[in-house]
């Protein structure tokens, strides 16, 4: 039996992670500075650590003696949707640095064989609409259009730095945006679609919600169990360096609230308000994962439909809790 370590399972991506590990017939140990919030890990063991300090990354990637696990997926970071991204960017660039750097250095060390790393699309600078695909190696020269993805391809470059000097494989994957039921949907660190399934699933009909910008900016969603899927084949596959995740699907803004309001079958009015955007478009090849024969299953409207759902439920979940 496979042995694996996922930090960070205590988070949306993370949670899902574990889930699927758990099926592939692997014993999992998560762990993460909080519980999940949503359910029930799957792991075989939960560690409540704070991954900021060294010694409890050791204490995360010990097991018995001169024993190590066979797979570690470091997904532990502080991050959230765009208006925390742009509200803590010291938070993101302290908490995190430290977090990849001692678990980086820690599991080398310890001799762990194969090491995953989540990265993300933030590396990639601002693009105009129309713009030629990005390949991965094209994010540098670097312009991140924020602190997050300069703390993201600062600790790529740690953990690869790393890959060459001790026997240890090391994956990368550059995450698009992800969505999906069991994350976070509500207390300012959600992303863009929990955030609208949430103001939809609380909107009267014909109701009105505030949405920021415009709903011209071009987003590309990928739905949890394909990012998994794809987490899992580039960790198993001999791919050296960063690699892009994500659905082919691009649509704007105002499409992504169209699509989860015909999901939810009312009739909701958008108020465009000031509000940070972050970038206009990001496009990007997905050609280097399309080689380990991944391929994004959901499109849009099928993952919204699996997760607006778990959202209007949490909402209503919410309003019964209020005192009357």
């Amino acid at each position: 039996m496979k042995r694996a370590l996922v930090c960070g399972a205590g988070g949306f991506i993370g949670g899902h992670l574990v889930e699927r590990l758990k099926n592939e017939g692997y014993w999992v140990r998560g762990v993460d500075i909080k519980a999940h919030e949503y359910r029930e890990t799957a792991a075989d063991e939960f560690m409540l650590l704070d991954l900021r300090e060294a010694e409890n990354c050791r204490r995360a990637l010990t097991l018995g003696r001169n024993e190590t696990f066979d797979e570690v997926y470091q997904l532990a970071a502080d991050m959230g949707g765009m208006g925390f991204i742009h509200s803590a960017e010291c938070e993101i660039m302290h908490n995190s640095v430290l977090i990849n750097v001692h678990m980086t250095h820690t599991a080398a060390e310890l001799g762990v064989p194969r090491y995953f790393f989540s990265s993300s699309v933030c590396v990639y600078p601002d693009m105009k609409l129309g713009d030629p695909e990005m390949s991965e190696d094209q994010a540098i020269p670097a312009h991140p259009d924020n602190e997050y993805g300069w703390e993201k391809l600062y600790s790529e470059r740690v953990a690869l730095a790393y890959s060459r000097r001790y026997p240890m494989k090391v994956r990368v994957a550059r995450f698009q945006n992800c969505y999906g039921p069991y994350g976070t949907w509500t207390g300012g660190r959600e992303k863009a679609p929990a955030a609208i399934c949430r103001k939809v699933a609380e909107a009267e009909d014909g109701g009105t919600i505030p949405v920021w910008g415009d709903g011209t900016a071009v987003r590309s969603y990928t739905y949890v169990d394909d990012m998994v899927d794809g987490v899992l084949r580039l960790m198993h596959s001999d791919l050296e360096g960063p690699v892009n995740i994500g659905n082919p699907e691009y649509v704007t803004v105002k499409e992504l609230v169209e699509t989860v309001v015909a999901v939810a079958g009312k009739r909701v009015n958008v108020e465009w308000v000031k509000g940070p955007v972050g970038v206009q478009s990001r496009n990007f090849s997905n050609a280097r994962i399309y080689t380990t024969g991944w391929r994004a299953r959901y499109p849009l409207i099928e993952g919204i439909k699996r997760t607006y759902p778990w959202i209007e439920q949490q909402v209503k979940a919410a309003r019964a809790a209020r005192p009357v």
